[in-house]
């Protein structure tokens, strides 16, 4: 089957992650998708083939016979769609030799610009898929599994010598839940690549360092009419709190390795106020300072409003991959040699987000990230071309084609 063929087959199921659960999946219908995968993986040859009670698909195709001493490399991506946009009822639009123009999505007449989107120039005379304008259209991540499955099946069907090569998708990736589960007792690889990028030439080592900061304020509720001296207004104290943060330290004030404050949520009242924040910094130095910025602004206007009950809790959620791919960057200089290999130049930009790649580096599975040759991610403004996913493809063929030594 080819990639594009699959792709267009896994973007019909509707898999959106739900956010605020405390279940892995958190949505039922990832099961859908991660039950026929298993079964493809089943058909393609693998062995040790499942799709467990959280939705964690994993499968094995053992390596040639004199590759046995070779490390086993890993290949995962994520089944789900972000939350953030509608991700049911996907409607691909595909365009044949694109003109290198902006494009207008037929259903709602939004416009995928080529000036927001300067890359596409590249792309003319490629096969570019788009969404109707209705939805997202799911290459984040299904490009990545369709690729992934196509770089196995040729592999078979070429017979291409080979290292014990290990498959995992994964649930809930989109709302930071997808390695939590993870089976590393199970799923034995040496090292991985997570397909879940952009840039069909990338491979990404360094993450954001992240962590999640709530303020609660408790303040005290009088009638304004007789309020001199006694009331003390929670929502007032929470914008205080907002204006105390640098303002060019945000997500659309920063870009490349700068970190930032980024206010996700405010809900409040006299009575009570809650601030919901993301902080983020590649350098882990400039997190922590982050942090004790935070914490000291709390400490402050507690001293300011002793009548308030102001505190902050903060609670870290991944690191920077960083620290830890250092200490195997062959798996780097394999990846970036395989994108060479098909003509590209490997580029390695630092993600300004997290993956599943980063926790499972911290947990001993070493595993930056490549890319699928996809952008746009998110929202109706999604694309990708088919030749991106046929290069992406031939990248992975190229460093299962040369497995590491152990």
């Amino acid at each position: 089957m080819k990639v594009e063929e699959r792709f267009l087959k896994y973007v019909s199921y509707f898999t959106t992650s739900c956010e605020d659960q405390d279940v892995i999946p958190s949505s039922k219908r990832q099961f859908d998708l991660g039950h026929e995968l298993a079964k493809e993986l089943q058909e393609l040859g693998l062995s040790k083939v499942v799709c467990d009670e959280h939705c964690y698909v994993y499968g094995m195709l053992s390596a040639t016979e004199g590759y046995e001493n070779k490390k086993s490399i890993g290949l995962i991506a994520h089944m789900d769609t972000a939350p953030s946009f509608n991700g049911k009822d996907v409607k691909p639009v595909i365009i044949q030799n694109y003109d290198g123009n902006d494009v207008i999505l037929p259903a709602t007449k939004d416009i995928l610009k080529v000036s927001d989107f300067p890359q596409l120039a590249a792309r003319k005379g490629e096969t570019l898929i788009v969404t109707d304008g209705t939805t997202l259209l799911g290459a984040d991540d299904k490009a990545g599994i369709a690729e992934i499955l196509t770089a196995v099946e040729q592999i078979r069907k070429e017979e291409i010598p080979h290292g014990e090569i290990w498959i995992g998708f994964t649930p809930d990736e989109e709302v930071g839940a997808g390695s939590n589960l993870f089976d590393l007792d199970y799923f034995q690889a040496d090292y991985a690549y997570t397909v879940d990028g952009d840039y069909e030439g990338e491979i990404a080592y360094e993450n954001f360092n992240a962590a999640s900061a709530e303020f609660v304020i408790h303040g005290v509720n009088v009638h304004p009419g007789s309020a001199k001296d006694l009331m003390v207004n929670a929502a007032a104290i929470a914008c205080e709190i907002q204006s105390m943060l640098p303002s060019e330290e945000t997500p659309e004030n920063t870009e490349g390795r700068e970190g930032f404050y980024h206010l996700t949520n405010m809900t409040g009242d006299v009575n009570t106020a809650k601030l919901q924040y993301i902080i983020r910094d590649h350098d882990r130095t400039l997190f922590e300072k982050k942090i004790q910025t935070l914490q000291s602004i709390a400490q402050n206007m507690q001293k300011q409003y002793k009548r308030a009950n102001i505190c902050i809790n903060i609670s870290e959620s991944y690191k920077n991959m960083l620290e830890i791919i250092e200490q195997h960057f062959t798996i780097v200089e394999a990846a970036k040699d395989a994108i060479r290999a098909n003509g590209m130049e490997p580029i390695s930009r630092p993600v300004r987000g997290g993956t599943d790649g980063a926790r499972l580096s911290f947990r001993g599975l070493p595993c930056p990230n490549l890319g699928t040759g996809g952008d746009g991610f998110h929202g109706p403004l999604e694309h990708i071309t088919v030749e991106g996913m046929e290069r992406a493809v031939s990248v992975l063929i190229e460093i299962i084609k040369h497995p590491l030594d152990k």
